[in-house]
C-alpha cells in the first residue's frame, strides 16, 4: 500500500506487517524516516518534526538521514551517486515531481542535463528499490558510480551484528554472524560475475535468535561485478549502499538521449528473526522473481560425474536407461557434446554436436531420451571460448583482452565481450539453432571463468563492458525463454558463481556448488537459505567415496536425505552402482516426489544448524510437514536428541506416517526421529499430517 501525505511531500509504502517512509523537505533534502513496524501515515508525517542535529562544522547533519546521498554539497557519507562531466564533477539536484503507477512510486529529480528518478515498490514485505538515470542534456555525462539504493536503519542502544555469506570455489554460501564495528564493512565482486566469494545479501540485527527478534535484511539483483557497503558513521547511525560495480572507476557514458537503469536492491524488514526473515525472502521470490515458481523441478540426472569428457551416444543412452529405471524425469547431457570438445582444451564456442559423437546431431537421443519418459537437458557455457575453436579463428577480436598485454586464459578459455551485438547475435543463432534442432527441455548454463584481462581495443569507452555484459547476458536469456518458452534454464558459474535475485528472475534454478559431498553440501545449503529457497536449490547425488572432491564415504541414504534438502538430482556413474543400490536409489527418489511439493514451495523451519553432531530442517506447506534429519557424529552412543517443530497448529493432531504416532503441533519430535536415527541409520525423513 503506498499513502501520500496532503502536501505532497511524505509518502509512506506498506506491507502486512512493515512500513518504509520518507520525506521531502522545504529545502529538496530527501531524508529518510521510517523502516519497520508497519506505522500509520499521520506517524510519518509526525517524525517530519524532528529537528536534524546540529554537527557542523566537521560533521553533516545530512549523513544517517539522506534517502540517497550524491557526491557534493554537505556530505561527508559514501556517495550512492557520482557522475562527472566534461565541467564538474557531482551533483547539485532539484526535486522535480513525483508520480505514481500501480504500487509504485516514483520521485524526481535534476541536476542540468541529468534526469535522476527513485523508484520504491512494496511487494509483501520485501521493498524494491532502483534508479533510472536519463541524460536529456547535449553533452555526455559520466556514470562513476550509480548505486541503486541507500538503506537507513534506526537507532539502536545495542551494537548491531551483521550477517553474511562468504566462501570460495566449493565452498561457497558459509554464513558468518560478526559484531559490527565503526568504518566500513565492504563485500562484493571485481571478477565480472557475482562471485562464488560473497552473495550480495546481507541482513543487521541486535538480539535475533532464528525465530525471534528483528532483522533487517537487503539483497542485489545484479550478476556482474557489484558492492554492498555496511557502514556505522560516527553517531552510531548504520546505512547500507549498493550496486553494480566494484569501485568508482566508471560504469557508463550516457550520450544525450541515452539511460540508465541500476538493478533491484530489495529491502525486508522482519520481527520473525532470521527465520522469519528467511521464510519472506522465500516467499518473495516464489511470488515475484522466479519464473513459474508455482511447478516444481524434475528430480534430473547429470552425466558429468559419470562421463566427464568421454561422451558417445551410446554411453548416454546406457546411462539414460538406468535413470529412467530410477524414476529420474530429466536427464542432461552435460560438457562434451560439442564441437572439438574431447578435453578442457578446445570446441567452446561451437555450439554444434560432434560429429564423430553424434553423427545425426542431439535429436536421436533426445528422442530416446523422450520415449523412456524422461525430459532431455544439455549444458552450455555461451559466454566463453577456447583459442582452438572456429569461433576464435573467425573472430579472435570477439574476447576481452588488453592490447599489448599478457593474456590470461584460466580454464584454457577466454571471455567472449558480450558487450558487443555481434556476439549477442551469434549467440541467438547458434542458441536458437540448437534449440529447435532437437528435443531439449533444459539448459544448464555456465560461466567457469572470471574476467582478467576486461579490455575492449577500439572502443571509446571500454569500461562500460562491465555493465554491458551482464545486460547482453540478460537480453539473450529474456530473448532465448520468449522464443523457447518450455525450456528450462540452470544458472551455473563453477558451482554457485552466480546466484543472485537478477539471475534468478530469468532462471528456474541454481547449481549451488560443485563440492557434492553431503556432509559439506549441509552448511553451504543452510548459508543457501538464508535468502534463497529450497525451489531453486540444486542438489546432487553422487558417488562414494566422493573421488572428485574429498574421497569422504557416506552412505547413499545420507546422500539422499542431504540433496533432497532442494532440487533433487543424481550425478553419479549409475553403471556402476550395484542393483541394490539402483533398487534403493529409487525408493528414495519415489519418496522424494512424494515430499517435493512440501519441500520445493514449503515454508522452511532450520530446527537445528548443521553443527555439532546432529542437524535438521522442517518445511510446512498446508496440513503437511517434513522433517529431514541428519546425525553427523555421536559421541559415547549419546541419545539423539529431541526437536520441537515449528510452524504447526497447536491444537491440532499431527500423525507420523513413519511410525504411525500422534503428536500435537508444537511437540517435541522424539520416537519418531529416533526410529529414523539410530545404529548405522544417518539420516532421516519425517513425514507428518495434519488429522
Amino acid at each position: 500500500m503506498l499513502e501520500i501525505a496532503e502536501n505532497g511531500r511524505t509518502w509512506i509504502l506498506s506491507g502486512p506487517a512493515s512500513s518504509y517512509a520518507l520525506h521531502l523537505t522545504a529545502e529538496d533534502e530527501l531524508l529518510h524516516l521510517h523502516w519497520g513496524p508497519r506505522i500509520a501515515l499521520a506517524d510519518a508525517e509526525a517524525l517530519t518534526a524532528r529537528p536534524l542535529p546540529d554537527y557542523w562544522p566537521f560533521e553533516s547533519p545530512l549523513d544517517g538521514r539522506e534517502e540517497y546521498p550524491v557526491e557534493g554539497g554537505p556530505r561527508f557519507t559514501r556517495p550512492a551517486l557520482s557522475v562527472r562531466t566534461d565541467e564538474r564533477r557531482g551533483t547539485e539536484w532539484s526535486f522535480q515531481e513525483y508520480d505514481t503507477e500501480g504500487d509504485e512510486l516514483r520521485l524526481r529529480f535534476r541536476d542540468a542535463g541529468l534526469t535522476v528518478t527513485l523508484h520504491y515498490r512494496m511487494r509483501d514485505d520485501v521493498l524494491e528499490r532502483w534508479v533510472t538515470l536519463d541524460n536529456e542534456g547535449p553533452a555526455p555525462v559520466e556514470l562513476l558510480r550509480a548505486d541503486s539504493a541507500t538503506w537507513t536503519l534506526p537507532d539502536r542502544e545495542d551494537g548491531w551484528r551483521l550477517s553474511q555469506l562468504h566462501g570460495r570455489w566449493a565452498a561457497e554460501s558459509l554464513l558468518a554472524r560478526t559484531p559490527l564495528t565503526y568504518g566500513e564493512k565492504v563485500i562484493g565482486s571485481r571478477r565480472g560475475h557475482t562471485g562464488h566469494q560473497h552473495l550480495p545479501w546481507v541482513a543487521l540485527d541486535t538480539d535475533a535468535t532464528e525465530e525471534r527478534g528483528e532483522v533487517y535484511g537487503v539483497a542485489l539483483g545484479w550478476s556482474g561485478s557489484w558492492r554492498i557497503a555496511v557502514a556505522q558513521l560516527p553517531d552510531a547511525r548504520v546505512q547500507i549502499t549498493g550496486g553494480a560495480g566494484y569501485d568508482d572507476s566508471g560504469l557508463l557514458r550516457l550520450a544525450a538521449g541515452e539511460s540508465f537503469t541500476t538493478p533491484v536492491f530489495a529491502g525486508l524488514w522482519s520481527d520473525g528473526g532470521f527465520g522469519g526473515a528467511s521464510r519472506a525472502w522465500h516467499a518473495y521470490q516464489r511470488a515475484y522473481v522466479i519464473p513459474d515458481a508455482d511447478q516444481d523441478r524434475p528430480v534430473l540426472f547429470n552425466s558429468w560425474e559419470a562421463t566427464n569428457f568421454d561422451i558417445s551416444e551410446e554411453q548416454q543412452r546406457t546411462l539414460a536407461r538406468r535413470a529412467a529405471d530410477m524414476g529420474v524425469e530429466l536427464f542432461v547431457v552435460d560438457d562434451g557434446w560439442f564441437g572439438a570438445r574431447t578435453s578442457d582444451r578446445a570446441g567452446l564456442g561451437d555450439w554444434a554436436p560432434n560429429p564423430d559423437r553424434f553423427p545425426s546431431g542431439l535429436k536421436p537421443l533426445g528422442d530416446h531420451v523422450r520415449a523412456l519418459g524422461m525430459q532431455f537437458g544439455i549444458w552450455v557455457e555461451p559466454e566463453m571460448v577456447n583459442p582452438d575453436s572456429e569461433l576464435y579463428r573467425a573472430h579472435p577480436d570477439w574476447v576481452q583482452y588488453q592490447t599489448g598485454r599478457k593474456r590470461t586464459e584460466f580454464r584454457n578459455q577466454l571471455v567472449l565481450n558480450l558487450a558487443r551485438e555481434d556476439v549477442q547475435e551469434y549467440l541467438w543463432e547458434q542458441l536458437d539453432t540448437l534449440l529447435s534442432s532437437a528435443p531439449i527441455d533444459y539448459v544448464k548454463w555456465d560461466f567457469n571463468r572470471c574476467f582478467t584481462d576486461a579490455g575492449w581495443p577500439g572502443e571509446a569507452y571500454p569500461q562500460r563492458l562491465w555493465v554491458d555484459h551482464v545486460r547482453g547476458f540478460y537480453a539473450l536469456l529474456d530473448r532465448l525463454r520468449a522464443a523457447h518458452p518450455g525450456v528450462a534454464f540452470e544458472s551455473c558459474s563453477g558451482g554457485g558463481g552466480r546466484i543472485d535475485l537478477g539471475v534468478l528472475s530469468r532462471t528456474d534454478q541454481v547449481w549451488t556448488s560443485d563440492n557434492t559431498d553431503p556432509l559439506d553440501r549441509l552448511a553451504i545449503q543452510h548459508g543457501f537459505s538464508q535468502i534463497h529457497p529450497a525451489r531453486v536449490m540444486a542438489a546432487w547425488v553422487t558417488d562414494s567415496p566422493n573421488t572428485q572432491l574429498n574421497d569422504r564415504v557416506s552412505s547413499l541414504r545420507f546422500r539422499f536425505v542431504s540433496a533432497m534438502a532442494g532440487v533433487l538430482g543424481v550425478g553419479g556413474d549409475l553403471t556402476e552402482w550395484t542393483e541394490e543400490e539402483l533398487a534403493e536409489a529409487g525408493r528414495w527418489v519415489a519418496l522424494y516426489k512424494e515430499i517435493r511439493p512440501v519441500v520445493q514451495r514449503g515454508d522452511l523451519y532450520r530446527l537445528r544448524p548443521p553443527q555439532g553432531g546432529q542437524s535438521a530442517v522442517q518445511y510446512v506447506l498446508g496440513d503437511e510437514t517434513v522433517v529431514l534429519a541428519w546425525l553427523q557424529a555421536q559421541k559415547y552412543g549419546e541419545p539423539v536428541p529431541a526437536l520441537r517443530l515449528r510452524g504447526l497448529d497447536p491444537d491440532a493432531s499431527y500423525e507420523c506416517l513413519e511410525t504411525g504416532e500422534v503428536h500435537r503441533g508444537g511437540v517435541l519430535l522424539h520416537h519418531g526421529l529416533r526410529t529414523g536415527l539410530r545404529g548405522d541409520l544417518d539420516a532421516a525423513v519425517i513425514r507428518l499430517r495434519r488429522l
